[in-house]
């Protein structure tokens, strides 16, 4: 996910979100425990004092950075993966493309902003763990609010918001092993079989029509009977 600094924010406000784009930037390119503030202030183009007027210390510009991902979510993600789907299915698999085209475009080197994040800060103070659980859930709520669009035809006793924390693990766990393999294919494998995964779920015999009364498979060569 990029971020965009909007030329319409006056003064020192600019300044500060021009820091947390820097710092997104590089906590993605490094990793937060490698990026120094001499880093943040040299890609920011500030000095010190601009810094430590907005932010007391490192962790706050990384909690300004989380917040941002956080509120930034429908529009650097999921309005453009879902742009023209109308299929709430589709969708989900519509939003894993765009991971595997950031695979593939960074020649395998992408790896998810919040989890990589999330793996790399062990013992996270609550504050950051917290917002780092948000952006989790924010994309979980997001898988889940399809998976209920298109409820009328899964299975009745499916768990929908266990499924859609199934989609987020498949995802981070490809995108993880694509980055450490410089290989797309096991992101396409976890994909694959989180396709085929769905593709019996909606074809289930006990899945329900719209009206919400369970869908009858035609039996061919057989009368129905009381």
């Amino acid at each position: 996910m990029n971020a965009q600094v909007d030329p319409s924010t006056a003064g020192g406000a600019l300044t500060r979100q021009r820091i947390v784009v820097a710092a997104m930037e590089l906590f993605w390119e490094k990793g937060y425990q490698s990026t120094s503030v001499a880093d943040l202030l040299q890609r920011a183009g500030v000095h010190s004092g601009s810094l430590y007027h907005y932010f007391p210390g490192k962790q706050d510009v990384l909690i300004a950075v989380l917040e941002m991902y956080l509120d930034g979510i429908d529009a650097m993600l999921l309005s453009p993966a879902w742009q023209h789907v109308p299929d709430p299915i589709d969708k989900i698999f519509a939003l894993l493309a765009k991971y595997r085209e950031a695979i593939v475009s960074t020649q395998c080197t992408y790896g998810c902003p919040i989890g990589s994040l999330a793996l790399e800060l062990h013992e996270p103070d609550p504050p950051v763990r917290e917002r780092l659980a948000a952006n989790f859930t924010a994309w979980t709520d997001a898988i889940h609010g399809c998976l209920r669009a298109a409820a009328s035809r899964l299975p009745k006793d499916v768990d929908l918001a266990a499924l859609a924390t199934f989609v987020l693990t498949t995802m981070e766990g490809g995108v993880m092993l694509a980055r450490t393999y410089r290989d797309v294919a096991p992101f396409d494998a976890a994909v694959a079989e989180l396709r085929a995964h769905f593709g019996r779920l909606l074809s289930s015999p006990s899945r329900r029509t719209r009206e919400g009364k369970p869908a009858v498979r035609a039996q061919r060569g057989k009368s129905s009977r009381p």
